[in-house]
């Protein structure tokens, strides 16, 4: 059984473990065997970080939640556990709620964005570009990694089609 470690700010919510056990329960029916951060009794920062980085060198593939998590962006952790996995060339699928354009996302958090004629490009409030190659997150995750749109049951489907068929 190929074995997939589970990236994402849910082990922030308030119902972490249920939606943990849910999410490893889907995991086994679709036939993976699920590592998930919060099956570890670590306490410390550094020891979180080592079983966190144990668990992904263990998996044969990671599946991440990359919705957007205190603000436009996808969680810091998870982005830092996708690039180990990516860098490590394990197979790495993102799941969204929804794909736009990433400049439609920092719209929805920020405000308005606008097109800069002269600059050529989007650009935020405070005049920041924001990336227009009409991908749905950062260019780093977006190129490394397959996204799909839905919940965690469609990067399960994704990796089964990479793997199975």
């Amino acid at each position: 059984m190929k074995k997939v470690y589970l990236a994402g700010p849910d082990v922030f919510a308030q119902d972490a473990l249920e939606r943990a056990e849910q999410h490893k329960s889907l995991c086994r029916a679709h036939g993976f065997e699920p590592l998930h951060p919060v099956d570890q009794h670590e306490t410390t920062a550094q020891s979180i970080y080592q079983k966190n980085i144990d668990l992904i060198q263990e998996a044969d593939a990671l599946i991440a939640n990359g919705n957007s998590f205190r603000g436009a962006e996808p969680d810091s952790g998870t982005a830092f556990e996708i690039g180990y996995a990516v860098a490590l060339q394990k197979p790495v699928i993102i799941y969204l709620d929804e794909i736009r354009p990433l400049h439609k996302t920092v719209e929805k958090f920020y405000g308005p964005v606008y097109y800069d004629q002269v600059r050529k490009q989007w650009v935020d409030q405070t005049g920041a570009m924001v990336e227009d190659f009409n991908l749905p997150l950062n260019l780093m995750l977006a190129v490394s990694c397959e996204i799909v749109s839905g919940s965690l049951l469609e990067a399960l489907y994704a990796l089964q089609k990479k793997w199975y068929d």
